[in-house]
């Protein structure tokens, strides 16, 4: 498997231990990502909290997706009101809009929200279900406090997010894109940004896997991110960012989740290296996540807290 592959598959494993689903959904999302019945059981094994793979009976009956569970009708926002309406930045969030924009290899799509006076522009990246509602709201949160931003949705090529109407499905369909082209399209993203509020400063956020693309971005090289935020985002291996010196990062890490915690001693080492300003944010007990309010381990205090962390970090390195 490749490495991101690998990180999908160990993230359905750690999901279904947590008794997020049964171990039939389990076994099925590892089969979308190609892996044979053996190979499958053997990553529920070694993800399971005991070994023995008994979070199956704890499992929702019904086998719902982990991270993005749906309901109610979507809001000017772009979310399911009555699963949001609390969340952090929701009581000033604008509308998003969505739009098409030139990518390298075609048409990509995204979903912008426009604020008032920018102060700067965010790049918005998703998670690994896709651009989903819940992350259309951290760009509409995100421009009503004063910073135009994109979410882009790096299925573009593949139809869009909207063309797959199971969640696995746009999981298992971005472990099947190069890494290169995920920085492609994330650098045209940049570009838009550019183009749509000028002279500003850009910065990126991205959530999980969308952490994790903010990480390959920066070690990319890309000179145009002036502030980078990666939430729980897994450390691409042998990450370089020499090149990316302009960049101020912020990157906030959930206490209980080892796994993707395994990496920031190396992200810690990294970022040093370059030369970057830099601050690490460990939120004690929480689990990865744990700022999706659509999902199970949502924590409405710290996603607050860490929020305006992201405010402050925004206002300082982008105006």
């Amino acid at each position: 498997m490749t490495e991101f592959k690998q990180y999908i598959a160990e993230e359905i494993a750690i999901d279904h231990a947590d008794g997020m689903f049964g171990r039939r959904e389990a076994m099925r999302r590892l089969g979308l990502l190609g892996l044979s019945a053996t190979a499958a059981t053997a990553v529920l094994a070694a993800c399971s909290t005991d070994g023995s793979d008994s979070a199956t009976a704890s499992a929702t009956s019904s086998d719902t997706a982990s991270g993005n569970a749906s309901a109610a009708t979507p809001n000017a926002a772009g979310t399911s009101s009555s699963l949001t309406a609390g969340a952090p930045g929701m009581s000033t969030a604008v509308a998003t809009a969505p739009i098409t924009f030139a990518g390298p290899s075609g048409t990509l799509q995204g979903a912008f929200a426009a604020a008032a006076d920018p102060r700067g522009a965010v790049l918005v990246i998703h998670e690994n279900k896709g651009l989903t509602d819940h992350i259309r709201t951290i760009a509409g949160r995100l421009a009503g406090a004063g910073y135009s931003s994109l979410a882009i949705d790096l299925l573009s090529e593949e139809g869009g997010t909207g063309t797959f109407a199971d969640p696995a499905r746009a999981t298992a369909a971005l472990g099947n894109v190069p890494q290169a082209r995920f920085v492609a399209d994330m650098k045209a993203g940049i570009a838009e940004l550019a183009q749509r509020v000028p002279g500003k400063k850009i910065g990126v956020i991205g959530f999980c896997f969308g952490g994790g693309q903010v990480w390959s971005l920066l070690a990319s090289g890309d000179t145009d991110i002036a502030a980078a935020v990666p939430f729980y985002g897994p450390l691409p291996e042998g990450a370089d960012f020499a090149g990316s010196k302009q960049a101020a990062v912020l990157a906030i890490y959930a206490g209980l989740d080892q796994r993707v915690n395994a990496s920031r001693p190396q992200a810690e080492a990294a970022l040093k290296a370059a030369g970057l300003v830099n601050q690490i944010e460990t939120v004690p007990d929480v689990d990865h996540a744990f700022f999706n309010d659509t999902g199970t381990r949502y924590k409405p205090e710290a996603a607050a807290k860490v929020y305006g962390q992201v405010l402050d970090w925004f206002g300082r390195y982008l105006g």
